[in-house]
């Protein structure tokens, strides 16, 4: 059974937490600070750390570092981009913005248990280095088998779904390679027509076909010395694929209407989001092929599985856009953030970014991003995770406008909703609109669209 520890100053909250982790069969301990948590308890111990972010005496990404290793998960309720990209280039393997609701805290608990685990003996390189960005686990686990495969002339075959940067990683083999200061060939074989793919990528003679008026050595031969980067390779036609193990095999390429060969000294990386060993049954890609250009296996994870990466990933692309439109420096609101950590990105980072450049355009220049200005609509995207992880809505029907007081030991069942929809009933007498967003570390926007979602009434104005 994994074992989690949670280190949070709020009684309430970490014992709702506690409660909730336990009845989904996870072992928990709490600890009301991080002293607290070194003097009860051993932290190598824990499969995972959930910790606040302000807590007494030390900030929460102190315990990155304590915990040698142990997965951290930082929440706050001082929700910012700043704070989370920091918090993840500190090391924590999540940043979770308060107020959050059990299956959006379970989803994360259960990705990062599940997620592979990086050697911790062994030094990863920084993703930054090769324009790759992340600190997820799944990511590390990426850029430790980059490391590796980079250094050997190993045949690498990347897959990934469309937008997850497969040709970043071609990159990033080649420039870590000997082969570094030789040229890269990118060639997109989906983007070649089919009857034309032959003639790019092996060359031709001066007359081999009807307008081939030079001669052209082609792409392969091109990259001599260097890396050949197929993307979408399952999208070869078969005699183009027939050709390119020629070349594997026999480390030489023949022009299309030539008679001699020439060596080519090159090493190929390929790439798709197709399942070849599929295509290879059907017999719509070569199995010899398939076994030749599978030598080391790179899967690229979806943004969605990437916990909050998106939001380094966000920062890096907000700035390449305030920098292209000439605009000053563009923030993303607490209620933009929520929006970015919980859309899937079925279109992964390349959506990512035209979402932003969207947003970019349509900000004006004293505002930061909202959450309209994506174009996301969160709406569909709650029904759709509802309906996929079988949220149970009996909280719906329990929340009414005579709640009791909370109080330091919530009663049994007691969810953060709940604890966010007593908080605001007890308080907004007392507070603005403003006040009681500010104090939860969201935006007014959010927590509109919080009081229509759980069903919480304003207070009436005499």
């Amino acid at each position: 059974m994994n074992k989690i520890l949670i280190v949070e100053d709020e009684e309430a909250i970490r014992i709702s937490i506690q409660k909730l982790l336990k009845s989904n069969r996870y072992e928990t301990s709490g600890a009301r600070s991080i002293q607290d948590a070194l003097d009860k308890f051993k932290l190598s111990d824990f499969s995972l750390i959930i910790s606040a972010l302000r807590l007494p005496e030390a900030p929460g990404t102190d315990l990155i570092q304590l915990a040698g290793g142990v997965p951290v998960l930082i929440m706050t309720s001082y929700a910012s981009l700043k704070s989370a990209v920091e918090t993840m280039r500190l090391g924590a393997v999540d940043y979770l913005p308060k107020p959050f609701d059990h299956n959006e805290l379970l989803a994360r608990v259960k990705r990062i248990l599940s997620s592979p685990k990086v050697p911790r003996d062994g030094q990863t390189p920084s993703p930054h280095s090769r324009g790759m960005i992340g600190t997820s686990p799944a990511m590390k686990h990426v850029f430790n088998i980059l490391h590796k495969v980079a250094k050997t002339d190993a045949t690498v075959l990347i897959h990934g779904e469309t937008g997850t940067g497969k040709e970043l990683a071609a990159i990033a083999i080649h420039n870590e390679s000997r082969r570094a200061k030789h040229p890269l060939i990118c060639v997109n074989c989906a983007a070649i027509p089919e009857n034309l793919i032959e003639a790019e990528l092996f060359g031709h003679e001066k007359g081999a076909f009807t307008g081939a008026t030079d001669a052209r050595k082609g792409l392969v031969a091109a990259a001599d010395g260097g890396t050949l980067f197929l993307d979408e390779v399952g999208e070869l036609p078969l005699e183009a694929q027939a050709r390119l193990l020629r070349v594997l095999q026999e480390k030489e390429v023949r022009p299309i209407g030539s008679v001699k060969s020439r060596k080519v000294d090159i090493r190929l990386v390929a790439a798709t989001h197709r399942n070849l060993k599929k295509l290879c049954e059907k017999n719509l890609f070569r199995e010899d092929l398939f076994y030749r250009i599978n030598v080391v296996n790179l899967d690229l994870p979806p943004l969605r599985s990437r916990g909050n990466d998106i939001l380094e990933i966000a920062d890096v692309l907000l700035k390449k856009q305030y920098k292209k439109l000439n605009k000053r420096h563009l923030e993303l609101a607490p209620d933009a953030i929520r929006a970015i950590t919980t859309y899937d990105w079925p279109g992964n980072i390349r959506e990512l970014e035209n979402s932003l450049e969207r947003a970019a355009i349509l900000c004006d220049d004293n505002e930061r991003i909202t959450h309209d200005l994506l174009g996301i609509d969160l709406s569909l995207v709650d029904l759709d995770k509802k309906a996929k992880e079988g949220v149970n809505e009996r909280a719906a029907a329990s929340r009414s406008s005579n709640i009791r007081h909370i109080n330091s030991d919530p009663p049994e069942g007691l969810s953060l909703e709940d604890y966010f929809t007593q908080f605001v009933l007890e308080n907004q007498e007392a507070m603005s609109e403003t006040e009681l967003a500010q104090k939860l570390g969201i935006s007014r926007k959010c927590l509109w669209e919080r009081r229509q979602k759980l069903g919480i009434p304003r207070r009436k104005v005499h």
